[in-house]
């Protein structure tokens, strides 16, 4: 069998090829009313020949868009945003928040839906122990679960969107809403209660591998040449070369059993436990080590059935001009603002939101540049147990007064139309258009 590569087409990529017909000489030929020829649906060959068609790999689907090949970030209205998954053999950044709390959540949830798909794992951390993190997993909930959590929450807060309903700015009634639960037919991956932890038997049947920076290496003393990488760096990325070689995810050589896909998930990269200190001074002496590792490991998931996911302290960097570069580098770039510590967490109009979450780039695949999205309005919140992103909207102004001007200056700009228009104003009333 022909390596395969994930950055093709809908014909070239497993899974999303579609059930293809066989010929008039592949198969005994069905009789129909007219007498010609007819076709049929071909099936698997005999003894795994080279004549059937490839299987779809488990938790995967095509893109309707140009048939390359999806997986589940976690978050099915993460999955929206992003034009219907994490493609496969790209690479997801995410920009902490200040204190950590919700872009960590979103690594978890990318790895848990790999435990649920039965996808290969690949953890590396150099502040938290990897078999924490994978023991920190949310529990997977079933549909009826999920939409039961949602109606319980949504039931307190209905009264008070039933009396502003009918006074609600005519622009946002109109606004396509966000995927909230599930039901519908186009959904992609799972829901996970945050509150819960997945079982112990879920987590014992995963197949997945541990890169901890402090094992690893035991300090960083050594001597590093102006073209090379940092140890952490360079221990990271031969690490993950040997996984994608040894296991098959390359395509040099058939997996074993059948197909699936190495999930990567990188924690905090960028930070001073990796040894860099990009966060440490506008002109580090190590400025080029992030991005060369990028460039790099970019390389190795264009090649391979690889799907990854980054998280970096992007706020603690001390020049901007490195953020510009990773972005550059990275397929899909989503940034979290937290509200925690800030002057609108006791702003009242944010107050059903905990924070903003930024698309800055979707991935243009075979392209030099990044798409970007044209949704501006993002926030999020975390519910109980479930983490949503709903479209942000301020509520309308519902005072009986004039708000935004006194009526002083109305009355002077009456006077002044009255003047130049010749209206019959008197100032004494608001101009009604």
């Amino acid at each position: 069998m022909a390596a395969l590569t994930p950055g093709g087409g809908g014909s070239g990529g497993p899974g999303a090829a579609g059930d293809a017909p066989a010929t008039a000489a592949g198969g005994d030929p069905t009789e129909s009313g007219g007498g010609g020829c007819s076709f049929r649906r071909k099936g698997p060959a005999p003894g795994g020949g080279g004549g059937a068609r490839l299987r779809a790999i488990a938790g995967t689907r095509p893109s309707v868009r140009n048939g390359q090949l999806l997986v589940s970030a976690g978050l099915p209205a993460l999955d929206q945003l992003l034009g219907g998954g994490l493609a496969v053999g790209t690479l997801l950044l995410i920009e902490e928040d200040k204190y950590n709390i919700y872009s960590n959540l979103l690594f978890k949830y990318f790895l848990a839906e790999g435990v649920v798909c039965g996808h290969t794992l690949l953890v590396a951390s150099a502040k938290e122990d990897p078999d924490d993190i994978l023991q920190d997993l949310p529990e997977p909930l079933h549909d009826d679960k999920y939409k039961k959590e949602l109606d319980e929450v949504s039931s307190q807060k209905s009264q008070e969107k039933l009396d502003v309903s009918m006074k609600i700015a005519w622009r946002y009634q109109n606004l396509p809403k966000m995927e909230a639960g599930p039901g519908s037919h186009s959904r992609f991956g799972h829901y996970y209660d945050v509150s819960k932890r997945m079982p112990q038997e879920m987590v014992q049947s995963a197949k997945w591998h541990r890169f901890f920076l402090p094992e690893e290496i035991s300090s960083y003393t050594t001597t590093i040449e102006p073209c090379a990488l940092t140890p952490g760096y360079s221990k990271l990325l031969h690490f993950i070369q040997s996984i994608i070689a040894e296991e098959g995810f390359d395509g040099s050589c058939p997996q074993k059993k059948q197909k699936s896909i190495l999930r990567i998930g990188v924690q905090s990269l960028g930070s001073p436990l990796w040894g860099d200190d990009i966060c440490c001074a506008d002109s580090p002496e190590y400025m080029h080590n992030l991005t060369r590792f990028l460039y790099v490991l970019r390389g190795l998931l264009r090649m391979s059935l690889t799907a990854c996911i980054i998280t970096v302290p992007s706020h603690l960097f001390q020049n901007k001009a490195i953020t510009a570069r990773i972005r550059n580098l990275s397929d899909t770039v989503v940034g979290l603002e937290s509200f925690v510590g800030s002057e609108r967490e006791a702003n009242s109009l944010y107050k059903d939101f905990h924070g903003l979450i930024h698309i800055h780039q979707i991935p243009r695949l075979n392209s030099l540049i990044g798409d970007v999205s044209d949704t501006k309005d993002l926030a999020f919140k975390l519910q109980r147990k479930v983490f949503t992103i709903e479209r942000l909207h301020l509520p309308p102004d519902l005072s009986d007064t004039v708000s935004r001007s006194s009526k002083r200056d109305l009355e002077e700009s009456a006077k002044q139309l009255s003047l130049g228009c010749g209206l019959m104003a008197g100032g004494k009333e608001h101009l009604n258009f």
